[in-house]
């Protein structure tokens, strides 16, 4: 069944997570700034790929390929740069299940919205009162795991 093996990717790519913000944050304070940290991290990232790429004999980018394609697709690396900076500053105040749980929700709301519209060149998909229980529930969930600072 493909469907459950990519979603128990997913499930082990969502695990590493928040031992990137973590590491991110530790990183930002060896450095000095939490954006040297962000520079560093996509850095990494960036390096990891590269010998990837080259192991899969992946074809040069086609630059023209680019032409007549909407600004927004490059909203990936903004929220990429967002993200992990959010990361660096927010999980060392929050610790790292509340600001997981803040970040899922966020996410989740998100992509009901993108799903209900059909943003970002995604395929529109119904939100019917099902998917609108479940993100309540995410959402609720946040909400318990942030109540202990909440009631401070």
């Amino acid at each position: 069944m493909p469907s459950l093996a990519f979603a128990l990717i997913a499930v082990l790519a969502g695990a590493a997570v928040p031992f990137q913000g973590g590491a991110n944050a530790a990183l930002g304070r060896a450095l000095g700034h939490p954006l040297w940290a962000t520079l560093a991290s996509l850095a990494v990232s960036a390096l990891c790929i590269l010998p990837v790429l080259v192991l899969l004999r992946a074809p040069l980018p086609v630059p023209g390929g680019l032409a007549g394609q909407p600004k927004w697709i490059w909203i990936g690396g903004v929220a990429g740069a967002i993200y992990v900076t959010a990361a660096i500053l927010l999980m060392p105040k929050l610790g790292a299940a509340s600001f997981m749980i803040a970040v899922i929700a966020g996410q989740v709301v998100a992509a009901l919205v993108i799903d209900w519209t059909g943003g970002v060149g995604l395929a529109a998909r119904p939100v019917d009162p099902l998917r609108l229980a479940g993100t309540a529930l995410v959402l609720l969930g946040a909400i318990v795991v942030q109540w202990p600072a909440l009631s401070r």
